[in-house]
């Protein structure tokens, strides 16, 4: 199953259950007056539209590159984490605001063992999904599958917290059951501001990793045939990147050469690196004694053979 496909089983696997909880949560909160409980099921609300838009970020990220989007439409998937985490944040305030009134108003809920019950089936069924959606990124690293993912394992440990405070009413401590509200919010509200940096970061066309970068210069520079790597810059497609190289080679070298040796690292790059989408390199002649250099690095890397060899003896 490819990436695409497996955020689509995602988004439907959340709209389905997260309906489910949002529906049973609504019930048992309002009879029992359990703020908790209806911020819990705000969340699971949340929890809703975020599936949706999973859906519909993975089917517009989904497209293959046209005439007007010459790098494919990878970015949708970051607009919709976008997306969501605005509405985690909206929500997360209207939490907070509605369990402080609580805890102002001295209100109480009913204690029942349907609040028990609910709790339990929701920390069961968001902790399965949750190990779904970290198998699922784990092979993938999608950002819509990452937000699932959190907000699946924050509802477990989210209800954890609801559960407890239900319990605690039975022996008539009622005030935590708006601080796990406030509590919650606050979870909700860290959530958000996290996939909203992280979104942001990849809209603001954030570079590859300073260590990702590294190390291309690294194997670049090593290559005989390159006097020196001058310029390198990324772009960010989506969950990938073009990557723009300035290489030096000597100004003897003919033009088909230096091609070659342009074509050979511009393969070379996208099989080493899965995260590289394109690699576009310019050649730039230079007239140095490019030939010694050539003959020093291969010198060098002849010695650092024969270094390993004896090493390992």
């Amino acid at each position: 199953m490819n990436r695409y496909q497996s955020t689509k089983r995602v988004g439907i696997l959340g709209v389905v259950f997260n309906l489910f909880l949002l529906m049973i949560k609504l019930v048992v909160g309002f009879i029992s007056n359990s703020q908790s409980m209806i911020a819990d099921a705000l969340n699971s609300a949340s929890d809703i539209f975020a599936s949706f838009m999973t859906m519909i970020g993975n089917k517009l990220a989904s497209v293959p590159r046209d005439d007007d989007h010459n790098f494919g439409h990878g970015k949708a998937e970051y607009i919709f984490s976008f997306l969501i985490s605005l509405s985690m944040i909206a929500l997360s305030l209207k939490l907070f605001l509605d369990s402080l009134f609580a805890i102002l108003n001295q209100e109480k809920l009913i204690y029942s063992p349907v609040l028990v019950l609910v709790c339990i089936v929701t920390i069961l069924v968001k902790f399965g999904l949750y190990l779904y959606t970290k198998s699922v990124y784990k092979k993938h690293e999608s950002l819509l599958i990452y937000s699932s993912m959190k907000d699946h394992r924050n509802d477990a440990v989210i209800t954890c917290c609801t559960l407890f405070s239900i319990i605690m009413s039975n022996f008539n401590v009622f005030f935590l059951d708006g601080v796990v509200g406030i509590g919650i919010s606050l979870w909700i509200f860290y959530t958000g501001i996290q996939i909203f940096m992280e979104s942001y970061h990849i809209l603001m066309d954030v570079s590859l990793k300073p260590e990702v970068t590294e190390k291309i210069v690294y194997m670049v520079k090593n290559d005989v045939d390159v006097v020196d790597v001058k310029d390198i810059y990324s772009i960010s497609t989506g969950y990938k990147y073009i990557l723009y190289l300035t290489i030096e080679v000597d100004g003897n070298m003919s033009t088909a050469d230096s091609h070659e040796i342009a074509n050979r690292w511009e393969k070379l790059l996208v099989q080493e690196f899965e995260q590289i989408q394109q690699v576009i390199i310019h050649i730039e002649p230079v007239m140095v004694n490019s030939k010694k250099k050539r003959e020093e690095k291969l010198d060098e890397k002849q010695d650092k053979k024969r270094g390993e060899k004896y090493g390992k003896k």
